[in-house]
């Protein structure tokens, strides 16, 4: 389980608290509008922001103090963070070793991560040669090989049309399901959280609420989410 203990930061004129926990194996949105801390969120939870008081926990253990490398956290950003100067499979290899001195047993992680999202042969070719869902899934295929179980995804296919995206959901679906992990998505879009989240958590206001049934939520939203959804 992950546990958000407390958890405030403040930046300026910008403060979020969070108080909450996500079960083990559970797939939560955090929706909510642009700027309430949805991203801030996810690099507290990913050790790229320290808060301010209170303690990330996973599985009894604490986080808090740990930096980003040492906890069991991978995350997908909006720009996929490939290298443009190393192959597909170099930055796949980026998630075993950052030196990329790796091993035949690592090589070849790396070529089944690729063949599981769909990149098989792909693997001499540099970022700039791939479409956009191409890049995405080689993204994926670095969260594949790092086997944490916390996958935290701040929008990677924002930038998708709307097909590709739903496909793109799918697959981390399928690979969420297959690995045991447990998922925590940011989302500007209730489609995309009906499509694979069990739970939705409201980011608004500055504070994060604690998660509910996706079908519940939707079905009788509170307050801070109609006044983002408009009605």
């Amino acid at each position: 389980m992950l546990r958000l203990e407390h958890l405030t930061l403040t930046q300026g004129g910008f403060a979020l608290s969070a108080d909450l926990s996500v079960a083990t194996g559970s797939k939560l949105a955090l929706i909510g509008p642009s700027g309430a801390g949805k991203s801030t969120l996810l690099n507290l939870i990913a050790g790229f922001s320290a808060p301010d008081q209170g303690r990330v926990l996973w599985q009894d253990a604490d986080l808090t103090d740990l930096p980003p490398g040492q906890r069991p956290v991978s995350i997908l950003f909006q720009d996929n963070n490939h290298f443009p100067h190393l192959t597909i499979a170099q930055n796949v290899g980026l998630g075993l070793r950052p030196d990329l001195k790796l091993s035949e047993d690592e090589q070849r992680q790396v070529r089944e991560a690729l063949h599981h999202v769909g990149l098989s042969g792909m693997e001499g070719r540099k970022p700039g040669t791939l479409s956009g869902g191409q890049q995405s899934r080689a993204a994926l295929a670095r969260v594949l090989v790092q086997k944490r179980p916390l996958i935290l995804l701040d929008e990677p296919f924002a930038a998708l049309g709307p097909a590709l995206k739903v496909e793109m959901l799918q697959l981390v679906d399928q690979v969420v399901q297959e690995t045991g992990g447990t998922l925590i998505m940011v989302s500007h879009q209730p489609e995309d959280a009906k499509a694979i989240a069990s739970h939705v958590s409201v980011v608004a206001g500055g504070t994060v609420t604690a998660p509910i049934a996706t079908d519940q939520l939707f079905a009788n939203p509170p307050q801070a989410l109609r006044d983002y959804l408009g009605g």
